[in-house]
């Protein structure tokens, strides 16, 4: 059992943040080690061709990430609370070398010889991988995310840091100062003013994952609430109120939009052209209703938050 011990400080700085570079690095374990993730085989199943037809190689990545150890130097943590991707390659990129070179030796990986050109490999590997397999995901999965920040810091506002901990994950509890955190490796580390940085995640399920070395921003990475609805298929019927505004056509292509699909996909569905598919999908990018992410010889159509706001 890990236990972490707050002062008053502490408390004060326990924080919020969501990270686009972690759950980047965590849906890399989900495919590397696909039978410890049932939960999240639909995403897996969808995104393994699409990888393949892009020609997307995870070795950079994927070998900094064990069964019970994702090297610390492969997702930096957050230093705001909701960074954008290109943020979080920068800072990964800008790290002491000497932290990727020890990374790299406990996983029992050889000496890199340029630490920097591999930190730059890395960095590269991930916006790569995101762009085919994430960033199409990410409004379902940032609004997920966010969903947890918000029923936690409800928790907090009413029943403080006892509430706040109480279902984070199995076997977290609070006692008088002190958090304990299920953990492989059991010890005591007082926070010493620094707080404590929660990170709800999607492809952390069902582990937790903790970060506590000296150097680090102490930080807990725990399953979101709600994870298990995330694949859940959602297709719905476009509100009668949006078609007025867009149209039918328009509409219905964004209801259709409830997992990426490329165009010829969604004028099948839809009992569209393929022409007149193209036309509507390039006018709702233009509105910032949809984005369009390329995989191999495929450009995939993804709902915006925007969209997703409209629709729900």
């Amino acid at each position: 059992m890990l236990e972490l011990t707050f002062s008053a400080d502490d408390l004060a700085y326990t924080r919020f943040a969501i990270s686009p570079l972690w759950e980047t690095v965590a849906a890399v374990r989900v495919l590397k080690y696909p039978a410890e993730h049932p939960l999240h085989r639909r995403w897996a199943e969808t995104v393994r061709p699409r990888l393949a037809a892009a020609g997307t190689r995870l070795e950079p990545l994927s070998e900094l990430v064990a069964p019970r150890l994702i090297a610390a130097s492969a997702c930096p943590p957050p230093t705001s609370p909701a960074p954008d991707l290109d943020l979080e390659l920068a800072a990964l990129r800008l790290q002491p070398h000497d932290r990727f070179v020890t990374d790299r030796a406990l996983l029992g990986l050889p000496p890199a010889p340029d630490p920097q050109a591999g930190l730059d490999r890395l960095a590269d590997t991930v916006a790569e991988f995101w762009d085919v397999a994430l960033a199409p995901y990410w409004p379902r999965i940032r609004a997920l995310l966010d969903g947890d920040i918000l029923y936690r810091a409800r928790l907090l506002a009413s029943g403080g840091a006892h509430r706040l901990f109480a279902d984070l994950s199995p076997g977290v509890s609070w006692m008088g100062d002190q958090l304990n955190v299920p953990r492989t490796r059991p010890g005591t580390v007082p926070l010493d003013g620094r707080g404590l940085l929660l990170v709800p995640s999607a492809f952390a399920w069902p582990k937790l994952f903790s970060l506590t070395e000296p150097g680090w921003q102490p930080l807990l990475r725990y399953p979101a609430r709600g994870v298990g609805t995330l694949w859940e298929h959602r297709e719905r019927d476009a509100p009668a109120a949006l078609a007025k505004i867009l149209g039918g056509s328009r509409a219905r292509l964004l209801a259709l939009l409830d997992e990426p699909a490329a165009t010829g996909d969604l004028a099948f569905r839809a009992g569209l052209s393929a022409g007149g598919t193209s036309q509507h999908l390039t006018a709702l990018r233009d509105a910032g209703l949809v984005s369009a992410h390329r995989a191999g010889r495929y450009v995939l159509y993804a709902r915006t938050e925007i969209a997703e706001a409209l629709l729900a």
